[in-house]
């Protein structure tokens, strides 16, 4: 898929896809004759981890840690450094999403507190 379908498909804007791709979150898999940026349902996946990690608040450089995590886990080896990484990413994204909870939740009472005066 072209780059526009991409942007389509994730709600991400052209821009930051190209951005994602020049810091080598997302490079193009392939590229056309004419130089355009051609990306496969692998990278579909690729930049929804991006895209879901960016409301928790993880860097770009914790991204491409965890990119790296999981493309080395995928080969079906045993990487136990691997696997403690995975870990704690998976123990500061719940950390990230309760925050975020807690914060929505106090919203909502703000929200709800105007609507009753």
């Amino acid at each position: 898929m072209h780059i526009g379908e991409l942007a389509d498909a994730t709600g991400l804007s052209l821009r930051t896809i190209r951005h994602y791709d020049e810091i080598g979150l997302l490079p193009a898999t392939t590229r056309t004759e004419g130089g355009f940026r051609v990306y496969t349902d692998s990278d579909l996946q690729r930049l929804i981890v991006i895209r879901s990690m960016k409301p928790l608040g993880f860097t770009l450089e914790e991204m491409a840690e965890l990119l790296e995590v999981v493309d080395t886990l995928a080969d079906g080896a045993a990487h136990p450094r691997e696997r403690e990484l995975l870990e704690s990413y998976i123990r500061r994204a719940n950390e990230k999403r309760d925050k975020l909870a807690l914060n929505l939740e106090r919203a909502d009472d703000f929200i709800a507190s105007l609507e009753n005066k």
